[in-house]
């Protein structure tokens, strides 16, 4: 497959025009941004069920408010999604049933939807009853004779049917990117009751089942935690994208105990051929990209930055070298994302799309 092969799905940010005005926009070539935008909404905005972070109309409104502008009649709709989705959550959870990841993740979810409205700056109700949702995942649910996570699925993390269910730990699919939207809530000073107490539920699920891309109810029921995997430690699943989740948990607890622990995480991953082997592309999902944009925030927030540096500038060549062999041109598993990694600017604060600024 050639670079040119993959075509862009419009009003999608993770791998349509909207990622690649993205990086017109943080490049600050706003002419070439208006174009690829114009595409993006050429067919129309979603703000139905499928609309999210990464579609439709919240993904339009990340993006403009990347270039300061915001438009009233996107943030509305954006605003009417959140409370459909809000308000079908808690029918769900009336009746009893456990919820599909789409219900709660980054991508599909309502992280990502409290994620955006945080980023509008400030509190708002809204945003607070959004948290709230957020916050009652940590509550434990009783399914038959079993406690479970509020998390846990019936769905597998494909959601394909799975005996048992499982509970996810990614930051893209599973509880990871709920703890990382509360613990930089706490961080720009909003808070909604529980919050804490759920940052810290969910800190130690992680503590004990972070080792696996998720849980099945054979290793939920094991009195015994799991065995670490040697898996490959990417932003979406993996140690690297938890370990940033971790740190950030630790700066809203102030706890220098978990916080040190998950910068020691990052470095010893990063110097550790095996696993970096298991990287195969360039991407900021599960490639270079992603691994580079995690570790330069990690050492903006660590209290010992220059022992990243060696590593930073060993991704960078590693991103380098592997950008162009990317098929598709977008941003979340393509070469527009790559090029902003590879930036490595962050003016418009597009990185907090993904959960770690």
């Amino acid at each position: 497959m050639t670079a040119t092969t993959a075509p862009l799905r419009t009003q999608d940010l993770s791998e349509g025009t909207l990622g690649v005005a993205l990086l017109h926009i943080e490049r600050g070539d706003l002419t070439s941004a208006r174009t690829s935008l114009a595409r993006a909404v050429a067919g129309g905005v979603s703000a139905g069920a499928n609309a999210s972070l990464f579609h439709g109309a919240p993904a339009l409104e990340f993006v403009l408010s990347r270039a300061s502008r915001v438009d009233r009649d996107v943030r509305d709709a954006v605003d009417r999604v959140v409370a459909a989705r809000l308000a079908a959550a808690r029918q769900r959870q009336a009746s009893g049933a456990l919820p599909h990841p789409a219900e709660f993740d980054l991508i599909q979810g309502m992280t990502g939807l409290a994620a955006l409205l945080l980023s509008r700056g400030g509190s708002s109700p809204l945003l607070e009853e959004a948290l709230g949702y957020l916050i009652s995942l940590s509550r434990p649910v009783r399914v038959d004779d079993w406690m479970l996570p509020g998390w846990w699925s019936d769905a597998g993390p494909g959601g394909e049917e799975m005996p048992g269910g499982h509970g996810n730990n990614g930051i893209a699919h599973g509880i990871t990117g709920p703890l990382a939207v509360l613990s930089l809530a706490t961080r720009y000073g909003v808070q909604a009751p529980g919050q804490r107490d759920a940052i810290e539920v969910f800190t130690r699920w992680l503590d004990r089942y972070g080792c696996c891309y998720w849980v099945t109810h054979d290793q939920l029921c094991d009195p015994e935690p799991p065995t670490r995997q040697v898996a490959r430690p990417s932003w979406c699943y993996g140690e690297i994208g938890i370990a940033r989740t971790q740190q950030l948990a630790a700066l809203a607890l102030g706890d220098p105990v978990r916080r040190l622990a998950a910068e020691d995480t990052v470095a010893r991953v990063l110097a550790d051929p095996v696993r970096l082997s298991r990287i195969t592309d360039a991407s900021l999902c599960h490639g270079w990209a992603g691994l580079l944009t995690v570790t330069r925030a990690v050492a903006a927030d660590s209290l010992d930055p220059a022992r990243y540096a060696p590593l930073i500038e060993d991704l960078g060549n590693r991103l380098a070298a592997d950008l162009d062999r990317l098929p598709k041109p977008g941003f979340m598993e393509g070469r527009a994302g790559a090029r902003l990694a590879l930036d490595g600017t962050d003016a418009t604060g597009w990185t907090r799309v993904l959960l770690i600024t």
